[in-house]
Order: structure tokens, then sequence, then C-alpha cells
């Protein structure tokens, strides 16, 4: 039976390389020349690789070494250098080595034994015991390595890994290290290969529906084998609706792949609404033993796109309202768990998004995971647009590990790929839609088109037309392709500034409203007013949900056209987007009402809103009653007077919602938020939010005050955040407050009770949280 364990923990970690002398005799060199190839340096068996050690009669090393666990991100760890490159977020890419010695039980000898990277930075290289498994040569892709011939068995195996950073493959932050999980598996010699269960399901007609299964099925022995694969599907409560099964011979040293299928009636249906997923678990057995099993989740739901009915989820009309992203997390760089992918996932939801799109490349299944369970649309992106082999083994794992999932609707063949109006891009387009069809044949093709799309060369290889920005070419593309729906797959890219309510400056600081940033990156409001005239228009992923590293202008060290900020606090774009996006009635007021010296002066106050009439008032005086347009805002210019700012929204003339705004006092108190959901499991990041209170109670909007935090161990504190423009390490423990909240995140040990953190400051009184386990 198959063994599945997290090899997270136990690593040693060294930054940067380590020189190994080159031999001056012959035998080294002959040695090298084995399957045992590295017989010195760090990635060989004898590397000496304890911190305080100074060598012994076997390998000789004073390199440091350190214990980290995974997934880990050394790069994000740094002070940013204005001397570094921006688009890579200011930071120096060094390389690295991780090594882990373990043993494996010797009654798991003639198994098959298995390492899966779910995600390496850069080039890696792979070596177990000296011996060189495996060259990866991409950040994004998972990849699964046989180390059955070269592991010991009962005694001592060292696995080395070394992190290459020196080519980049984006134009955002890269980060560096093992920066996603790494799982050790065990099989039988005959097992399910990985990803190899596929189910797509199928309507016949009514509520009668077929399930397909595929189930690849891998023989790493010398003997042919006969097997049954058996596969249930299981709903929410555990029930099994339908069984279905195959029979085949495998032959030695090789793969089959059986086909057989179910019939469904009445099955629960997934779409943005009510994600409802079901599970299929696939028995492998050699006559009446179990060998193997393998579950994978699926959901029942129809897909359609036509430029006249637009996208239609089960028959339903769903307008595509998206966000693009990238993975990193402004505290821990690229090293995202799950709990802390679902929480950013959620956020979206909150905001109203039903839809995202995974820029530019293959992102954890954790985020996936979280967009099956939360009803998301998925644009599934490839990072590599090339036809070369290396690039259809990327694709290949992207497709296969993507495939069953209901949140996929498109794959992307790239991204602002200067081919896409060339001949030679046309035919690796085309190369790369028949490699995926391979694999997949229900999920529409597109790709994300921004140079000139209306001169482009793929557009009859594409299901369905993505264009990033240039809405002036829409119709052009329309009248050209009439027969094929359009969608924006990236629009809008709006800087702002969390909170910052002052003209834009050189300091970083971009006013926190919607605007036009030029004639290409069109606000919100403007841009989802134009999705929505078109009926042929699917709708859009904005640019971006979330701030991310790189792309930068010192001294910001991020992209700033996320609605949430690099540390996951909310912009007002956050609101405007869940005023366009929500039906739920809402009046969300920008800016705060803290601006002491500037009384008398004109303050521009927006509103951002669904409802369609808005009435704002100043210490009990109304300013006006105003009619809102739909996917509109409201506006005033308000001379500036100390007090209370109030907002009141009217649907039908009936007050349906309010916001306010008030002047406080100074800083007085500290307090603590915690904003996540999290376990003592030894993984989970737990994320708090601290903030000032005035005397009266009310929080400080304009805050700046210097905070220390202390956690009580075993937890420990991994990362701080607060204003996109500080260029001291995440790590650090202390912080100067910007706008009122600084984010804090913590890991508790496993196992632990609870969960103190505590916030010390010289003008406020210190705070202190627990949470219980």
């Amino acid at each position: 039976m198959r063994i599945e364990k997290l090899f997270n923990d136990g690593w040693r970690f060294h930054k940067g390389d380590i020189n190994v002398t080159v031999p001056k005799a012959k035998g080294p060199i002959y040695a090298q020349s084995k399957t045992e190839r590295k017989m010195a340096g760090p990635a060989s068996y004898n590397y000496i690789d304890d911190s305080d050690s100074y060598g012994n009669d076997r390998d000789v090393t004073s390199d440091f070494w350190t214990s980290v666990c995974l997934p880990h991100d050394y790069i994000i760890e740094q002070d940013n250098m204005s001397t570094e490159n921006n688009a890579l977020g200011y930071f120096k890419y060094d390389n690295a080595w991780y090594r882990k010695h373990f043993i494996i039980e010797p009654e798991y000898s003639g198994k098959r034994v298995l390492l899966r990277f779910d995600g390496v930075t850069g080039k890696s290289t792979v070596y177990l015991n000296g011996c060189l498994l495996y060259r990866n040569f991409s950040s994004y892709n998972t990849f699964e390595i046989d180390i059955s011939d070269y592991v010991y068995f009962g005694k001592e195996n060292v696995l080395a890994v070394y992190v290459n950073t020196e080519e980049f493959e984006g134009w955002w932050y890269q980060g560096g290290g093992i920066y996603r999980d790494v799982w050790l598996t065990v099989t039988e010699q005959v097992a399910i290969d990985l990803y190899g269960v596929y189910a797509p399901c199928t309507k016949i007609n009514g509520n009668e529906w077929r399930v397909r299964f595929e189930t690849t099925v891998l023989n790493t022995s010398y003997d042919d084998t006969e097997i049954t694969a058996e596969s249930s599907l299981i709903d929410n409560s555990g029930k099994t609706v339908v069984k279905s099964l195959a029979e085949t011979t495998v032959a030695a040293r090789d793969k089959s792949v059986l086909k057989y299928s179910a019939q469904v009636k009445n099955p629960l249906l997934w779409d943005t609404v009510n994600p409802n997923l079901y599970t299929v678990k696939t028995v492998l057995k050699s006559g009446e033993n179990i060998i193997d099993e393998n579950l994978t989740r699926i959901g029942f739901r129809t897909v359609e796109v036509s430029p006249e009915k637009g996208l239609l989820i089960n028959g339903e009309k769903t307008v595509i309202k998206g966000v693009c992203a990238h993975q990193d997390f402004g505290l821990t760089g690229l090293a995202v768990t799950e709990n802390i992918a679902r929480y950013k996932v959620k956020l979206m939801k909150e905001m109203g998004a039903n839809a995202y799109r995974t820029s530019h490349y293959e992102q954890s299944a954790y985020y996936m995971d979280a967009f099956d369970e939360e009803g998301f649309l998925v644009m599934d992106e490839a990072r590599w647009f090339e036809s070369t082999k290396e690039s259809f083994n990327q694709l290949e794992a992207l497709v296969r590990r993507d495939r069953n999932r209901p949140s996929v609707i498109f794959w992307s063949t790239g991204n602002e790929e200067p081919g896409f109006i060339t001949e030679n891009g046309k035919n690796i387009h085309r190369a790369i839609a028949a490699h995926i069809r391979k694999f997949d044949k229900i999920r529409y093709i597109t790709a994300a088109q921004d140079k000139s799309p209306e001169k482009s060369t793929i557009y009859d290889y594409c299901d369905v037309l993505g264009i990033n920005y240039n809405l002036d070419i829409y119709d052009k593309v329309h009248e050209m392709q009439p027969d094929k729906a359009i969608f924006a797959s990236e629009c809008c890219a709006t800087g702002t500034t969390r909170d910052w309510n002052y003209p834009s400056d050189n300091n970083g600081r971009v006013t926190d409203k919607d605007a036009d940033t030029n004639h290409w990156f069109l606000g919100r409001e403007k841009t989802w007013k134009f999705l929505m005239e078109r009926p042929y228009v699917l709708g859009g992923f904005q640019w971006a949900a979330v701030e991310h590293r790189g792309e930068a202008v010192w001294p910001r060290v991020c992209s700033i056209s996320g609605a949430l900020d690099l540390f996951l606090q909310k912009k007002g774009a956050f609101y405007q987007n869940k005023s366009l996006w929500t039906n739920t009635p809402l009046a969300h007021i920008v800016p705060h009402w803290n601006f002491a010296g500037l009384e008398g002066e004109t303050v521009n106050v927006t509103v951002y809103t669904n409802c369609n009439e808005l009435e704002l008032f100043l210490n009990g005086k109304s300013l006006g009653r105003k009619t809102i347009e739909k996917y509109g805002h409201g506006e005033w210019d308000v001379a500036y007077t100390p007090g209370e700012l109030t907002v009141k929204g009217y649907i039908g003339g009936r007050e349906v919602c309010s916001d306010t705004r008030i002047t406080t006092g100074k800083p007085r108190q500290l307090r603590l938020i915690p904003e996540n959901d999290f376990t003592a499991n030894g993984r989970d990041i737990a994320l708090f939010t601290c903030e000032c209170l005035d005397a009266d109670g009310n929080v400080v909007p304009d805050a700046s005050e210097f905070v220390t935090f202390s956690a009580a161990a075993p937890a420990i504190i991994v990362g701080t955040g607060s204003d996109n423009c500080d260029h001291n390490s995440v790590t650090n423990t202390a912080r100067k407050m910007y706008m009122g909240k600084i984010a804090v995140a913590v890991k508790p040990a496993k196992g632990q009770k609870e969960l103190t953190l505590t916030a010390f400051s010289d003008n406020c009184q210190t705070a202190s949280i627990t949470v219980f386990f």
C-alpha cells in the first residue's frame, strides 16, 4: 500500500556557493565518473554539514550551515537594496545548498520509493548519496524522482539539493529555495502514476451524467502484472454513489491506461455559488490484494462559451469577476503555507471575485484546492511559451495535476508573448494546444495577448480570446472573430497606496483612489463599465488581487496595483471591487478623517457603492444627496472640519447602508487582532494585525508608532510588515507602523497549547493576546 508523508523537517541550509577544489591526481577524477559521482563537496555523502564542525578524517568544511524547515525562501530574509534589480524586488539573488539526512526502514526494501518536489526556485539539481538524480529547469513545476535504486535501506541517506538563481523566468520577485512542500512516497512496484486518475464528467441528458475514468498504472517490476482498477464516486457525506472497474495486464517496466465509465443521476452541481465536490476513490488490486489507492476530487458542471450567450455555467450566465495574482506573500516570500493560501483566496471571495488567473505559471496545489472549494473560475497558465521537450514536460505536469478540477475552465498557453503575432508563434501555440489536448479535451484553450491583438496569428487555435488591456481594439477583434467570445485576460493595473489620501509623490505614495494610470492602464470603474457594455465579452481578470514584490519603483519594493496591500490589508480598491461585484448594499468612504493642520482645505471624499443614491453628512449637516449611476461612485469636495463624516446609501429611496469616519485623538493603546484560521500543526502561520486606539477606544487610522513584538516560546515571529516602502528585512520583530496597521506573522510550534503575542510601544500601553488551541 501507498505511504506518503511530508518531508519538510530536518533540512540543513547553506546560503551561497561552496568551492570544491579540483583534485590533481587521477584517482578522484576516475571515481567521480562512476554512479556515485560526487565524492567531495556538499553533494557528497560524507560531507560535514554541522554548523559547529570543522572536519575530521572524512571531508573538511568550515562552511556555515543552519537548520530549516520547508517551505523556505531565503531571499526574502534580506534588506532591500536600491542597487539591485527593481523588477526582482531589490534583492540580491544568491545560490544555495540544502541537505537532509534520513533513514528508510528495511521493510521497504523492494518497494518503489519516490521524492516529489512541489516547487524549487531557479535551476535545481538533486543528488542522493552522491549520485546525480535529476536536474530541473523551472521554479514553478512539480517534479517527482524515483530513488528506489539509489536509496540505502536501514542506514543513513543524504539528500542534497543545489539551487541556482542566476537566471530568471519572470519580471517579478523570484525568491530562492525549496519553497513548496517535499513529499516522500513509498508504493508497491505496480502503482497508480502521479496524477494518474482522470475523471471528466459529461452531461448525457436531463440530470444524467457519465463519468469517464482513466487510470494510468505504472509497473516498475520485471514481470507482467494483471491488475484491476476500481473507482468509486463518493459524495460529501461519505456515501458511495456509483462504482466502476476495469482489468488489464501491465507489461513489465511499462505503463497502461485503463478506461471505464459510470453513469450518475442527479449529482449536486458545482458552480461559483454552490461549489459541490465529489471524491473519486480508485483502488488498485493485484488478485485479491489491494496494492494502491488514490483520492481525486471532481465536480459536475457544464461550461459553455459563446459571443451571443456569454459564459454559461450549468446553463446560467456567469460574468467573470476575476483577479490575477502572483503566488508570493509579503511576509514570507514564496514560502506560502496552506492556511495562508486559503486565507488569501477567502479575502478575494469576500471582495466579490469569482475567478482567478494563475499569473503566469503553475501555482501551488493549495491555492488550486481553495479555488475548487470556494467556487472560483480559473484560467490556468503555462510559464514557458515553447514547444520544446522540457516545456512539454512542464506543461504535462500542470495539465495532469489540474485537469480534474471543476474550477479550471481555461488553459492559457502564455502571457504577452511577442510571438502571438508571428508565424513562429502561431506554430508554437498550435503545438502547445495540441499537447494540452493529449491530456484534457474538455476545457477551453486561450492565451493572454497584449501586443497588437488585432494582428494575432493564433486566434484560429484559441477557443476563446483573451486580451490584456487594449480596450480600444476589442470591437475590431470582435469583427474579425465574430464566432469567438472575448474576455479581458488582464486589465486595470491601477496603482494605489493603502490609505494615502494626499497627492501622489516621489516617496512611493499614490493616492488610494481609482484613476487611469495612462491610456493603457484604465481604472477599475471605467474598465468594468466598458466590459459590461459588450455582450460578447465574458468579463475580465483585474491586475491584481494582491500587491506583489517586484515590478517596483524605489523606494517602493512592490507593484501597487493590488486591491490588497503587500501584507493583506484592504485598500480602497478592495471596497470598490466589492461595490462592482456584489449585491449586498455597500457604501465605503475613502479617505479617513484625520487631517489636522488642513482645516478649511478641500478634501476630496469618494464613496464606493452599489446603491443608486448617496447622501453625505459632516457633523450632522447634509452635504448633498446624489444619484449614482450603475458601476459608478459618489464624490464630494469637502472643506475639512474635524468631527464625524457619514454617508447613507439608498436603494429605491430606502436607506440600506451607511459608513462613518471620525476624527480621532492621538494613539494611546495598541490592539492585536487575529486575522486567519490556524492550528498548532507545526506548519500553519497565524496572522495578526496590530493597530492603535485613542483614549476613547477609536481606531487611529494614520498612526505611525514604532512597535516591538514578542511571541512566547516555542512560537516564533516569522515576519512583520506595514509600509511597502520599508526596506528593513521582514524578519525584524520591530516595525514602524504605516497608516495605523502592522501585520505580524507567527508560527506556533507543533502541539503548542496556546499562543501569546505581545506588542510594545513607547507612546502606547503594552498589548497582548493569547489564543488557545
